[in-house]
């Protein structure tokens, strides 16, 4: 068993081509989408086009809730998911809606956007402190794991790759993101190959070129400035994005 996985696209059509095409050559069974697909100023519908038609699980992410409901849940939508809503097709709306907080896949593979519990909680990594992110304590990775009885965990949102290890032997995977590269200091698109072999799971944390400066300008066109040092260095945090 060999599949992708895939999260925070976040409306970059172009970074997830790119990485499609790096995944048609993994000789992956499916591919498995962690949420946050379309909120970002540069090509939405194109994202949500490309994401309807992959042959795994696709789940929400906080974004895609916010779009859902029009609102956040303590404010109306930035000008960032308010963009985005106002590109999907009708169908795109219906597809975002109806998308589950959590799925499991093959009974062995768990999928959430943030936690379990929430789709706006940062799980393998605190957010970030003056540019920088770091891995929370053992405790705090461990317990919201607590009653998932899956031996492989996948989340994103905090946009950083990472594969955990619990001593009981459960992975907890973050693919990092396609579409927005935060303090990576690349602004390479990421996802992960995940493969059961010998009766044990391993992860492969893929890093894949594209024309990150096209995004950029894309962005900027799009008349979102601040997205243009985020798309094209990879250094920036998510001040002033959504």
């Amino acid at each position: 068993m060999r599949f992708a996985v895939i999260s925070d696209v976040h409306g970059n059509a172009m970074a997830l081509d790119a990485v499609l095409a790096d995944i048609a050559g993994q000789g992956v069974d499916a591919t498995l989408c962690l949420g946050d697909h379309v909120s970002g100023p540069l090509d939405p519908a194109g994202a949500a086009e490309r994401l309807m038609g992959l042959d795994g699980p696709v789940i929400r992410g906080n974004h895609d809730r916010w779009l859902a409901q029009g609102r956040r849940d303590d404010r109306d939508l930035d000008p960032t998911d308010q963009f985005a809503r106002r590109q999907l097709s009708a169908t795109q709306h219906a597809w975002l809606a109806a998308l589950p907080a959590t799925s499991v896949f093959e009974n062995e593979i768990f999928l959430c956007h943030g936690t379990p519990a929430s789709d706006n909680v940062a799980w393998l990594d605190d957010w970030y402190y003056d540019r920088k992110t770091t891995l929370p304590s053992e405790q705090a990775v461990t317990a919201p794991a607590e009653g998932i009885d899956y031996p492989v965990m996948l989340c994103g949102h905090t946009h950083i790759a990472r594969s955990v290890r619990l001593r009981d032997g459960r992975m907890v995977v973050n693919p990092g993101a396609v579409g927005l590269q935060l303090v990576h200091g690349s602004p390479d698109a990421r996802y992960a190959v995940i493969e059961r072999r010998d009766g044990k799971w391993r992860t492969s944390l893929r890093v894949v070129e594209y024309d990150h400066h096209a995004a950029a300008q894309q962005a900027v066109d799009n008349g979102f400035l601040p997205w243009k040092q985020a798309l094209a260095t990879g250094w920036a945090d998510a001040s002033g994005l959504f």
